[in-house]
């Protein structure tokens, strides 16, 4: 159980957070128009466990990211923008399949997402990686490299490599039936998976799509049910709910200017980890992730220029 009062007490290693999964880019239509028209559309660079390292970098701390993508220009692409901010691509496998793309028309709604995913389920389990993972404080991932294999054996001995050697291991169960093959027992799998890690950040929709409609305090309790240690439940504009299974702490939201919720959820996650890495209790790492989710909120985008993590902890009075 990780007491919410007590520090997490991490063994000296070389990296701070290694973060595994999808790098892809994001194709973004430039203007509103009917899925019968031509549309002019510009490439981004997307994926989570990025952003996380990205974020975290700034934040204070250290950080790596595995990932796998093709041996073409959006490839280069991605690892070019990676170094360009401050992160070692010598993780990035570089594979013989397109890199994986996200295409998303502009919308003033709900956005309609097409997946074309080759290269980022290639992600193969190396020595490199392993070295890594074994030299890492914290290993986080999501549940897209769970959803195809190979990744999937990738992070099922990542999770058994970091187990071994007391490695803080970290969920996002970020499920979506789509990116899924059809007749893959997804959500069963993902569910198995939640009793091996100690660490557990849903949203609403994430609970809602794994287990089906609840109260938020029941929807917890299946997490911890299931073998999770820690479950942080995000509920949008009312901050999040956090229990251990004994005790249970309401995160107050401290966001006052809304631009953009792209990111939001990763740059809780990075504020969260910095502060637990920086030597801060579990509580007080909660409302650090609570004040980096609240100055991403500010920007347009996925990432933005992070202050260190002391300047934004002195900015929201924590």
């Amino acid at each position: 159980m990780l007491k919410l009062d007590e520090k997490i007490e991490f063994q000296p290693r070389g990296n701070d957070i290694l973060t595994i999964g999808e790098i892809l880019i994001d194709m973004i239509s430039e203007e509103y128009s009917p899925a019968d028209e031509p549309a002019v559309y510009h490439n981004y660079f997307g994926g989570s466990p990025a952003n996380i390292a990205m974020n975290v970098k700034r934040l204070g701390i250290r950080s790596l990211v595995a990932s796998a993508v093709g041996e073409d220009r959006l490839g280069t692409f991605l690892i070019s923008h990676l170094r360009k901010t401050g992160i070692d691509p010598g993780l990035v496998q570089r594979v013989d399949s397109s890199t994986s793309m996200v295409v998303v028309a502009k919308s003033k709604g709900t956005p309609d997402p097409i997946f074309y995913r080759g290269a980022d389920y290639q992600l193969q389990y190396t020595e490199e990686l392993e070295k890594a993972v074994l030299d890492s404080k914290i290993v986080h991932f999501s549940c897209w490299p769970l959803s195809m294999a190979p990744a999937r054996h990738t992070i099922e001995k990542v999770i058994e490599q970091a187990r071994s050697q007391n490695i803080l291991v970290c969920l996002d169960p970020n499920y979506h039936q789509m990116v899924w093959k059809k007749g893959a027992e997804g959500i069963e799998y993902v569910k198995s998976i939640i009793g091996m890690v100690d660490i557990i950040k849903p949203s609403e929709d994430d609970a809602e799509r794994l287990f089906g409609k609840d109260t938020h305090e029941n929807q917890i309790r299946k997490f911890l049910d299931l073998g999770a240690k820690l479950v942080i439940l995000t509920i949008g504009k009312d901050g999040a709910i956090v229990s251990n299974g004994e005790e249970t702490f309401r995160i107050k939201p401290l966001a006052t200017d809304v631009i953009d919720t792209t990111g939001a959820g990763d740059a809780f996650w990075s504020g969260f980890y910095t502060a637990l890495v920086k030597g801060f209790s579990v509580k007080e790492a909660l409302e650090l992730g609570s004040a980096a989710s609240a100055y991403k909120l500010k920007f347009t985008g996925a990432v933005c220029s992070m202050p260190p993590l002391e300047q934004l902890k002195e900015m929201y009075g924590l």
